[in-house]
């Protein structure tokens, strides 16, 4: 500011009774630093077998595209979305938000068109990326986004939330890869929670790379692997009949939870080994 600015300032607060320093704290805060954006999407049966969509929103980054559902048996019942990034995204400082309802007898099946990097900003603060599913009476939700890639330097915290009915279905992947090839990772926190009828179903968290509590690469935590993922399904049918425990490789377990659900979790030396573990337990235990 120039010293004939200031002057200027200095005189109209002292015209109306009030210091400098006063103007200065009633003055507006500056805008958060970073993006933010938010996708919506709302599924509801359309009456004649199908699903429709009369709510598809996205912004900045989060381009949404109606595609033609793949989902098993009945595909034709189910609208198909496709998260495609307009941008580079989520930088350190962003707040990206996808939210999707599943109105009752709506199936929707949401995809992304390639992996998401976390990459570092300029402000120094983290990234932030939510997720919020809600699922209503008989319901079906797929939600298989490609893998998230934590970039050196980057500080990301994933956060997603799963609303349920009690007689609603979900298929649900989340891939992690620490680093670009040859690259150490940056910090990453992920949180899964889903509520199944209104009570907890799952709740669980991860963190790592530089940053993390100490132990996350070590033989009881990821065990030196660069890739992991997980499958959770909710399926109404497994109170009558849940899958059993049981240990799919080396570092892939089958974990049955105090619910109709099903978790499967990964650990590989890479990104595409990771998918082949999870491929193969949703052909078993997807419905």
């Amino acid at each position: 500011m120039s010293g004939a600015a200031t002057a200027d300032l200095a005189q109209a607060a002292a015209d109306l009774g009030q210091a400098p320093a006063d103007l200065a704290q009633t003055a507006p805060a500056a805008p958060p630093a970073g993006l933010r954006a938010t996708a919506r999407i709302h599924a509801a049966a359309d009456g004649r077998g199908g699903t429709a969509l009369p709510l598809l929103a996205g912004e900045g980054p989060l381009a949404l595209r109606r595609i033609r559902s793949t989902s098993g048996a009945g595909a034709r019942d189910w609208a198909g979305v496709m998260l495609v990034g307009a941008m580079s995204a989520p930088l350190g400082g962003d707040h990206l938000t996808v939210e999707a309802t599943a109105g009752p007898g709506a199936h929707l099946a949401l995809a992304s068109a390639a992996a998401t990097l976390a990459l570092p900003g300029r402000s120094g603060e983290p990234a932030r990326y939510d997720v919020h599913l809600t699922l209503e009476d008989g319901a079906s939700v797929r939600w298989l986004p490609e893998p998230l890639v934590s970039v050196r330097g980057s500080d990301l915290r994933v956060r997603t939330r799963v609303r349920m009915a009690p007689t609603a279905r979900l298929v649900l992947r989340e891939e992690q890869v620490l680093g670009r090839t040859g690259e150490a990772p940056g910090l990453l926190r992920s949180r899964l929670t889903v509520d199944l009828g209104g009570r907890p179903l799952l709740d669980q968290e991860l963190a790592c790379g530089p940053g993390a509590p100490g132990g996350w690469d070590g033989p009881a935590g990821l065990a030196g692997h660069r890739a992991l993922g997980q499958l959770l399904l909710v399926e109404p049918a497994f109170a009558a009949s849940p899958p059993a425990a049981a240990v799919l490789g080396e570092f892939a377990v089958v974990t049955p939870l105090a619910g109709p659900a099903v978790l499967v979790t990964a650990l590989a030396p890479d990104a595409l080994r990771v998918r082949e573990l999870l491929d193969a337990a949703c052909r078993t235990y997807g419905r």
